[in-house]
């Protein structure tokens, strides 16, 4: 029997934590071919995460080009993608999530009557200009897919409301944590010496990263702000802030919290390191899709500074907050946090709704399905865990 070829397009750091399970149970099913294509968009991060996972792409479009618009990186993936598509004939294009790149790839492969299997389908945030572009993108993506794999249940819904037939959706939590799993039990240690010193010190840590695009300008400044209003009012406590490469996120946050001993600037961490930080924080207080997931699977309370947000599991369990980017409201929050003991309790437990650490196996055992050659494992139910 001829296997079947499943191409995996992916070009940015979250996407490839995401496939890499993925990638890698589809390598250890004996029907399913594997042929991984990345756009490069986040050139050393991703190489990095592809080195945890031992996955050495097939093609690299290096789509990357500096100040680029959506519509021009939208269009170098149409062209670039294209002959690839056209030369391999893949049997199935897999994407996962939300970026310009699965919108396109999606089109692309579905222009070629290739199926398209979407990765983590179905987060609505219910606004389609937030996040931007994210909201368009999913959806866009929801019409051509073939299979629709939701992380959750309430993601299987969101999709069923909007007339998907049932008979394409598979739950199968999602793989962010398949991957954090393997990652945090590797214990890839702090390459930076400030790092390993502040994990030894047992200070508490605030860890903070921002860059979503429709909080540039005047709301990541104030963003900076309130990071050095809480630096001052806790002295103790080290904000650590792996600073995105955008020199638009940097050029707002980082004059605000220049000259402050108990802040540290990084640049970003390679994706073992990050698991690591995430491990070692207190609270962590992000505008990130995937640290929302992440977090909450290591007891970590998170703060998310946007007004909505596609994956309310961990808001209706307690371990996530929506506080959006307001100043006072950032300091009033993560205080409070910081000095009553009960409402830290109260956040920290280790709730976990998003996975169990087996969404690549069921992804694949419905991939297999779809192509007549195996069968789909029971859904993900999603149930939190103490």
């Amino acid at each position: 029997m001829s296997t079947k070829t499943v191409m995996t397009v992916y070009g940015t750091r979250p996407e490839a934590i995401k496939v890499a399970p993925v990638i890698k149970a589809i390598e250890a099913e004996a029907g399913l071919t594997s042929v991984t294509v990345v756009t490069g968009q986040h050139r050393e991060m991703l190489d990095q995460v592809n080195e945890v996972f031992g996955i050495t792409p097939d093609h690299d479009l290096d789509v990357f080009a500096h100040g680029q618009t959506l519509n021009a990186l939208m269009a170098r993936v149409f062209h670039r993608l294209d002959p690839v598509l056209e030369s391999r004939r893949p049997d199935a294009l897999l994407v996962q999530g939300d970026t310009s790149t699965v919108a396109a790839a999606s089109i692309a492969a579905f222009y070629r009557q290739i199926p398209v299997v979407h990765l983590e389908a179905g987060l609505r945030s219910g606004d389609i200009l937030s996040p931007f572009p994210e909201e368009a993108n999913r959806k866009i993506t929801t019409q051509v897919a073939r299979l629709h794999l939701a992380p959750t249940a309430t993601s299987k819904a969101n999709l069923l409301a909007e007339k998907v037939d049932a008979g394409t959706v598979a739950v199968t939590g999602n793989t962010v944590i398949d991957a954090l799993l393997h990652t945090v039990a590797e214990d890839i240690p702090f390459s930076d010496p400030q790092l390993r010193q502040i994990e030894e010190s047992g200070r508490r840590v605030l860890l903070v990263t921002t860059h979503r695009r429709e909080n540039w300008g005047g709301a990541m400044e104030g963003v900076g702000r309130a990071l050095r209003r809480l630096a001052e009012r806790y002295p103790d406590t080290v904000v650590i802030l792996p600073a995105h490469r955008n020199p638009i996120v940097r050029e707002a946050v980082l004059p605000q919290v220049e000259g402050l001993e108990n802040v540290l600037v990084t640049e970003p961490m390679p994706y073992g390191e990050f698991t690591r930080l995430m491990s070692l924080a207190t609270v962590v207080l992000t505008d990130s899709g995937g640290v929302q997931e992440e977090a909450p699977s290591l007891g970590k309370p998170v703060l998310v500074m946007r007004e909505n947000t596609e994956r309310p599991e961990a808001v209706e369990a307690g371990t996530v907050r929506l506080i959006g980017t307001d100043e006072e409201r950032i300091v009033t929050e993560v205080s409070a946090l910081f000095d009553d003991p009960a409402a830290f309790e109260a956040m920290s437990h280790a709730v976990n709704p998003y996975g169990d650490g087996k969404a690549a196996d069921r992804s694949v055992a419905a991939i297999t399905h779809l192509f007549g050659i195996g069968s789909r494992l029971p859904d993900f139910t999603g149930q939190p865990t103490d």
